[in-house]
């Protein structure tokens, strides 16, 4: 693992307990400069792990708890009138910042779902014509219940596209909860975390991640495995362009935060089902064979063939 990343890696971990991999793929995703959907029942830790990276890398961190009632000035900001000058005034929304954990996207308006699916999109925040660039870096993790319908507006799919991964941190181990009931004892024990990176350290580190090697055999496999998702019975609505790219980027950062200048076909392997199973939709032949999309992404991935690993 790099070292830099493990040394971030095990300052979250003084907080968030047995989740390595969650916190990989947060990691991996905020090194590309992607945003993360964490579908997971309440209390599993989703807020803790968002606020654990922003303290870790000295970042500014807002939440948002999304509701039909939420505007979408509430999120973007807004211009008012200054008495004194009797000039606009930007008014910044909860989205200025470094890492917006944005609570139950799927119970906020369409409108306001928008608005910020937009800010993910454009890093940038555009009213009354002026144009408000978002910091560097940018990352929205947003989290839904997936046992709670009532009152929900459904990410529609071209929006759910948006997000780089979607991600669920699980219940944790009998052993891990122990821990966990032991460190809640201690009051404020999340809040005394440190940073161990700042910002600019982050940027640089994103800026190795992209110039990390992806061979030609490894971007062919990306686009068999793409490919696959669009040929298949299972399959409705196969992954776009935008998900090979993204599968490539992700890819990319991954072997960054395991200590290689270069991807291996097990990188992929490693991120794919994150990356991509959100971007599909299931034919009903698929819904009838498979419990989920991620089933049945697996299942079509065993369909194609892994290049020979790579090694340099």
């Amino acid at each position: 693992m790099n070292e830099k990343v493990k040394l971030l890696t095990d300052n979250i971990e003084k907080v968030i307990v047995g989740k390595t991999d969650s916190v990989l793929k947060i990691i991996t995703a905020m090194l590309c400069g992607g945003h993360v959907l964490i579908e997971d029942v309440p209390g599993v830790g989703k807020t803790q792990l968002v606020s654990a990276l922003a303290r870790s890398v000295d970042g500014k961190y807002n939440r948002i708890q999304l509701t039909p009632d939420v505007m979408p000035s509430d999120i973007v900001g807004f211009s008012m009138i200054d008495q004194k000058t009797h000039e606009l005034e930007y008014k910044e929304g909860v989205a200025m910042c470094n890492f917006l954990l944005a609570d139950e996207i799927n119970r906020a308006s369409p409108k306001s779902q928008s608005s910020l699916l937009e800010v993910m999109e454009e890093h940038q925040i555009s009213i009354d014509g002026k144009t408000h660039e978002l910091p560097l870096p940018f990352m929205v993790l947003a989290t839904q219940n997936p046992v709670e319908t009532y009152g929900t507006y459904h990410l529609p799919e071209a929006q759910m596209d948006r997000f780089l991964m979607k991600i669920s941190m699980g219940y944790p181990s009998y052993d891990d909860e122990l821990d966990i009931m032991s460190r809640a004892e201690r009051s404020g024990f999340a809040k005394n975390i440190q940073p161990v990176m700042t910002l600019e350290n982050v940027c640089e580190l994103m800026g190795y991640a992209e110039n990390v090697t992806a061979e030609l055999s490894v971007r062919k496999y990306i686009l068999s495995l793409v490919t696959a998702t669009r040929n298949s019975d299972y399959v409705k609505l196969g992954v776009s362009p935008r998900g090979s790219i993204a599968l490539l980027k992700a890819s990319k950062a991954y072997a960054f935060v395991q200590g290689r200048g270069f991807v291996m076909p097990d990188d992929v392997k490693a991120v794919m089902p994150d990356v991509l199973a959100h971007r599909l939709m299931l034919s009903p032949k698929g819904k009838s064979a498979f419990e989920n999309e991620r089933k049945a992404l697996e299942n079509i991935a065993l369909t194609v063939k892994s290049p020979d690993a790579i090694e340099k």
